[in-house]
């Protein structure tokens, strides 16, 4: 079943943006069904020739959990921070999201886990080790937790969705509005010290 955006006014059928947004993020949600309860997961990740791939111990229950039920899907989030209006309840935040649904597997091929590899630490340790990465480090790697070698999964995507709000927050994700909060004489336009959405 195909999945679609209902608030068509936000849907973003922007493919370079998608891409671009899942290429700069770093953490996405990977959900896998087939526990007591959906199981999902924050993982680092990287954007890879239309793929989406992660790592993670060779005996977790991500693994053990996707060998049973391959089909996911894999959320990443940007929250930018908060529109305020003059009306409490039309108050809107402005962000970025994409929803991934599709097929993990474990990839088996050397070469591509250890390209794969070499991507994460590219991205989340940018030249902090002289030398790359090998597939004979990759094979004989194993883990301290569980004795067993780093896992690569691979999600193929099946289907992809975008939604965003790119107007721009006049309160910034995170932090508080600069003014109409105590501490902050004079307030905001339209809005009376201390109040507005919280």
């Amino acid at each position: 079943m195909m999945e679609h955006v209902s608030y068509k006014a936000r849907d973003c059928r922007d493919q370079h943006k998608i891409e671009q947004f899942l290429s700069e993020s770093r953490v996405g949600i990977v959900g896998i069904s087939g526990d007591e309860y959906p199981y999902a997961v924050p993982v680092n990740y990287v954007w890879h020739e239309g793929s989406v791939y992660f790592h993670g111990m060779g005996s977790g229950k991500k693994l053990r959990l996707l060998a049973d039920n391959p089909s996911v899907s894999f959320t990443v989030y940007r929250e930018n921070g908060t529109i305020s209006d003059s009306v409490p309840c039309k108050a809107d935040t402005s962000y970025m999201s994409v929803m991934v649904f599709g097929k993990a597997e474990r990839v088996t091929d050397v070469c591509e886990a250890t390209g794969v590899l070499q991507k994460i630490l590219d991205k989340f340790t940018p030249g902090f080790y002289k030398q790359a990465i090998s597939e004979k480090m990759v094979e004989r790697y194993r883990s301290a937790m569980d004795g067993n070698a780093v896992a690569v999964i691979r999600i193929t995507p099946v289907h992809i969705t975008g939604k965003e709000n790119d107007a721009v927050p006049d309160f910034a994700a995170g932090h508080g509005h600069p003014g109409g909060h105590p501490g902050h004489p004079g307030g905001h336009p339209g809005h009376p010290p201390g109040m507005g959405p919280s």
